[in-house]
């Protein structure tokens, strides 16, 4: 059985399972059981968040909101609004990966007018 991610989700579901669990001596197949339970659980998580990434825009940076829905009139500037940046100051660099592909964006062009769409999936570095 693979290694569940590290994240909050996984410790409250393990806590969840560790609270119906009898308290002292549990069988081996129910404790088995526990842990298939925990597993489809930490499994159908992560194909939640597979799902709802293929379906928005991730904007890794200084911002409040870093998974904004695409829309197909979402550009990098409307997107940049709605995750709600909070940097000191402009941007110095922007990146668009799209398909694993890096995309730099001159933050002073984008400020001029000159704004990019976005495409589902992107993932934007604000720096």
């Amino acid at each position: 059985m693979p290694a569940l991610p590290d994240t909050l989700d996984t410790v409250l579901l393990c806590l969840v399972i560790l609270a119906t669990l009898p308290s002292g001596c549990t069988t081996k197949s129910s404790a088995n059981a526990a842990a298939r339970a925990a597993y489809s659980a930490g499994q159908q998580q992560a194909t939640e968040r597979i799902l709802q990434s293929r379906n928005s825009v991730t904007i890794m940076g200084p911002v409040r909101n870093p998974l904004v829905p695409w829309t197909q009139d979402l550009t990098l500037a409307k997107a940049l609004v709605a995750s709600d940046y909070y940097g000191k100051s402009n941007p110095r660099e922007i990146v668009i990966v799209r398909s694993g592909q890096p995309m730099a964006v001159d933050p002073k062009q984008l400020l001029a007018g000159d704004d990019v769409p976005l495409e589902a999936g992107d993932v934007v570095h604000i720096r």
